[in-house]
């Protein structure tokens, strides 16, 4: 009888087994380390510029516009209606030039009673005058006659005296009541001649200090009636200064306050511009700084004149007063852009300013690497800006090509490839 035999294992298959299960899990491994493709950008997309070494300008730019360096508001003295409008705006004036006329009855009235009270002050002073000119006479002729009976009784004493020496009195020829009131006469008439002319000497005070006082009034008066003319000559509205009537909206049958104003009239021969410039970008403005002037139609050079002390919307007003000949069509509220120089870098790195990233920080750029087929994020550390520049410090080299257009839709990779 047969005895079946037990057959042998077959090893090659295990082996076959093993080393396909080994390149399987080899496979998964290798395709699990591979880096994903670097997304493609469209190279006509994106703006590529290269840094550079040497002199960089630093300045700031901002929008603006053209007005006068000398404006005259015109503002109404009193309030009246306006009858007559003779200008309009960009009409050219002279400073006599009459711009409209207003009326007001109640101004008109006011002048007349001004006047008129004037006229009866002057009256009064004129009386007062006559008055106390009489006086003065009446009192000089008080003094005079006075001063003659004085006299007179002088001589009477006098010719007593020389008969009381010659003994007449001791001869009983002369009666010593009449010497005696010789003598008294005399005294008093002395003393009465004092007395008025003492009275004349206070009545000649007196009158100056009355007339004083009286022509004090008058010249008040005289002010409150040339005051009320000059109101009444202001509704000839006029100009008050050459130029160009830059504004008047007013219409026949408005009416008008005191100060409200009425016109405005500017040199439009001599403009200055007035620019906004962002107040983050303003520290560094100074009074004399270079400046160019934008107006579409040609630059004009000029330097910074003013700065506003506050900030308005987040911006500061900068005055650039203009240095050569305005272009034609140059205007008042001309819109502009200006340009103000504010520092010299000698000898730096810099690159066109990127359209991510602040000034004095640090930011992620792209650079081309590969021939220009590939760029790379970098860190590059940024320091002073300009309008359209910035200063590189570290992270780049001159010679170096960055991406500086906007790449915020590659924040998550670091390389990209250029088509």
């Amino acid at each position: 009888m047969d005895i079946p035999r037990e057959r042998a294992p077959d090893k090659r298959r295990y082996i076959y087994g093993g080393v396909g299960l080994v390149a399987v899990v080899a496979v998964i491994i290798g395709v699990a380390n591979l880096k994903p493709a670097a997304p493609s950008v469209d190279r006509s997309s994106v703006v590529i510029d290269s840094v550079r070494r040497g002199d960089m300008v630093i300045d700031v730019r901002g929008p603006g516009s053209l007005v006068p360096e000398q404006i005259r508001w015109v503002s109404a003295v009193t309030a009246g209606r306006v009858d007559r409008i003779d200008v309009r705006p960009g009409a050219t004036v002279t400073d006599t030039t009459t711009l409209l006329e207003l009326s007001n009855p109640d101004v008109q009235l006011e002048a007349l009673s001004a006047q008129q009270q004037l006229s009866a002050a002057e009256a009064a002073l004129v009386t007062l005058r006559i008055s106390l000119s009489t006086q003065k006479l009446a009192q000089e002729g008080v003094v005079a006659t006075t001063t003659s009976d004085y006299n007179e009784a002088m001589r009477m004493a006098t010719a007593y005296d020389e008969l009381e020496k010659k003994g007449f009195l001791a001869k009983g020829l002369l009666a010593p009541m009449d010497v005696s009131q010789a003598k008294d006469k005399a005294v008093e008439l002395k003393a009465r001649m004092a007395i008025e002319q003492q009275r004349l000497d206070v009545i000649s005070q007196s009158i100056a200090q009355q007339v004083q006082l009286q022509q004090a009034q008058v010249d008040k008066l005289r002010d409150i009636a040339q005051f009320q003319q000059n109101r009444i000559a202001s509704m000839q509205v006029r100009a008050g200064a050459p130029g160009q009537v830059q504004e008047l909206s007013l219409e026949p049958g408005q009416y008008v306050l005191p100060g409200t104003n009425l016109a405005k009239v500017a040199q439009p021969g001599r403009l200055k511009a007035v620019l906004h410039i962002p107040e983050t970008q303003a520290k560094d403005i100074q009074i004399g700084q270079v400046a160019s002037i934008d107006t579409r139609n040609g630059l004009i050079p000029g330097h910074v004149i003013r700065i506003d002390p506050s900030a308005i919307n987040g911006t500061v007003a900068v005055d650039v007063g203009l240095d050569g000949p305005l272009p034609k069509g140059a205007r008042p509220d001309l819109s502009v852009d200006g340009t103000i120089q504010l520092d010299r870098l000698t000898n730096v790195l810099y690159v066109g300013r990127p359209a991510s990233g602040e000034p004095e920080s640090t930011v992620g750029l792209f650079k081309l690497i590969d021939g220009g087929k590939e760029a790379q994020r970098v860190s590059v550390k940024l320091g002073r800006a300009s309008v359209n520049l910035v200063e590189v410090l570290q992270g780049l080299n001159a010679g170096d090509k960055i991406i500086t257009s906007d790449m915020s839709g590659s924040d998550t990779q670091n390389l990209v490839r250029l088509q």
